[in-house]
């Protein structure tokens, strides 16, 4: 019989990010945390961890705008004052390099912040 009144066992923060930013069930690192593009596995293939409870929502939209935002801030003053292109280049690239790491870094975000809560057991019951 278990202990309803004994703390739960531990959940490592760090390696289960790591394991989130992989895109990995953040409890074994084997599965596949994500199917489709941002849409959270109900459980863990390999393990069977529950992941169904792991909710989001805007967190992760929050996080890739902010890290986009600061590193492209700064290639874009970079770039306007070393090479001085052309305003259309400038426009043109920057915003494919915007669109590119943002579809890029979603999914992760998705990944960090799940794996986050998953450690931390902020999830229902």
């Amino acid at each position: 019989m278990t202990d309803m009144f004994a703390p739960p066992l531990e959940r490592p923060l760090g390696p289960a990010i790591a394991k989130g930013l992989r895109l990995k069930c953040p409890n074994c690192g084997e599965g596949k945390l994500l199917h489709s593009y941002l849409k959270v596995n109900d459980s863990c293939s390999e393990c069977g961890e529950d992941l169904s409870h792991q909710r989001a929502d805007d967190g992760p939209a929050y996080l890739t705008i902010l890290l986009v935002g600061h590193i492209l801030g700064f290639a874009l003053h970079f770039v306007f004052v070393k090479f001085r292109p052309e305003p259309l280049e400038l426009a043109l690239g920057m915003g494919a390099l915007t669109i590119a790491a943002s579809l890029f870094l979603l999914p992760r975000m998705k990944g960090f912040v799940v794996a986050y809560q998953w450690a931390k057991r902020m999830h229902g019951f």
